[in-house]
């Protein structure tokens, strides 16, 4: 008798196995994007009032809205070394070398006015527009990161008010220094270490103040390593690599360095970049120059002019803000940062009037106020924000219209 045999089994249906939807490289952004968003709108505002105050008076004066934003002062320099490059010798005369203005800036203005259309002096204030946005950003992750998002968002519109804030509106070099800034200190703070030292880098060929960036790279970067060699092998494994901090370390000054050294290769002379400087009667002294005009103007002038009163004002309440920040206890890349800005703009002797300009990168300064204005009544931080932009956009169409030279 056959054995019994069970009838064939049918085989199982075949299953299609479907990949996860791989997560959108853009997603991490847009919810960055998203979270900034309420920083970047308020910025927004305060700036778009600024702008909006400027025109109207400008335009009561008989003055267009462009030349004042694009084609001023600083601007001029910059837009020309974008047009005929550096000059190649110091002849002695005053305020006459354009090798004093760093290149990062004039570089991006003639490379991107080459492949759009539209004069190099739009691109210029395009780009610096750009800049500001970015900048904002950057300022309020450094809030976000440090204190909350609160926090973060007052300190935006805080830095979108100071006095000469509509510089960030214009064709200077400000709002892309503070972009590069902002976001270098982000990285140290988040221990992105190569990004910190390129983004350094990249201020340092924006502004002389770059290597203010540089020197908090440089000891956050020292500190660190010397914690993971004094804290033994546990530390080492949540510790950054330390080659990277070393790399990132060695990039944050090169931008500095190397425009420096190109300047004195330049020039045939060691110290090319200071002479130039000294031609711009701008030397350390170690701020006899700034206290005896504070003291000239808040003490001896009867009737002082308001643009230099207000830079007075900043001047000295950068100084006791700085105070402020060092009990508070603000980490140290921002400490650095603030302190060696503060020394190179109040301890250089030379013009006066541009040094609230000089100061408008360092926004952890505003840090003190924005912390005390997370606590204060809704209705008082309206008052106070909303004084704050208003007296900014005067002081702005001011500075413009009315005072005489360069913000």
């Amino acid at each position: 008798m056959a054995p019994y045999a069970s009838p064939a089994a049918s085989p199982a249906p075949q299953v299609t196995t479907v990949p996860p939807p791989r997560p959108r490289r853009t997603a991490p952004l847009r919810r960055a994007l998203r979270h900034a968003a309420p920083a970047l709108l308020g910025y927004a505002a305060v700036r778009l009032l600024g702008i909006v105050v400027l025109a109207k008076w400008a335009h009561l004066k008989g003055h267009g809205l462009w030349p004042q934003l694009a084609d001023k002062w600083d601007s001029k320099w910059y837009l020309r070394i974008a047009d005929h490059g550096y000059d190649h010798v110091l002849t002695g005369a005053r305020d006459s070398c354009n090798l004093a203005f760093f290149p990062l800036y004039p570089v991006l203005v003639k490379a991107v006015a080459g492949v759009t259309p539209g004069s190099r002096a739009s691109v210029g204030l395009l780009l610096s527009l750009g800049a500001s946005m970015i900048a904002a950003w950057g300022v309020f992750a450094v809030g976000d990161r440090l204190y909350g998002r609160r926090t973060g968002v007052l300190l935006t519109v805080l830095w979108g008010a100071t006095p000469v804030a509509l510089v960030q509106s214009m064709g200077y070099t400000e709002s892309l220094f503070t972009a590069l800034a902002a976001w270098s200190l982000y990285a140290v703070l988040t221990e992105r270490w190569l990004w910190a030292g390129t983004l350094s880098l990249l201020a340092g060929l924006t502004r002389p103040t770059g290597i203010a960036v540089a020197a908090a790279v440089l000891t956050t970067a020292a500190l660190t390593l010397w914690r993971r060699r004094r804290d033994g092998p546990r530390a080492k494994e949540r510790a950054p690599a330390p080659g990277r901090v070393l790399l990132g370390a060695a990039l944050a000054p090169l931008g500095w360095l190397g425009y420096i050294g190109w300047v004195g290769v330049r020039l045939g002379r060691w110290d090319g970049y200071f002479a130039v400087q000294r031609t711009w009667t701008n030397e350390w002294d170690g701020g006899a120059d700034t206290l005896r005009e504070l003291r000239t103007i808040l003490a001896y002038q009867p009737r002082p002019q308001m643009f230099l009163v207000v830079v007075s004002t900043v001047i000295i309440a950068s100084t006791a803000l700085f105070l402020v920040s060092l009990t508070q206890r603000q980490p140290l890349p921002l400490l650095v940062f603030t302190g060696v800005l503060l020394l190179i703009v109040l301890g250089s002797g030379g013009v006066y009037f541009p040094r609230a300009r000089f100061l408008l990168p360092g926004f952890p300064l505003l840090l003190p106020i924005a912390t005390a204005l997370t606590t204060a009544a809704p209705r008082t931080r309206t008052i106070l924000l909303g004084t704050a932009a208003l007296s900014s956009a005067y002081f702005g169409a001011y500075m413009a219209l009315v005072w005489p030279s360069a913000p």
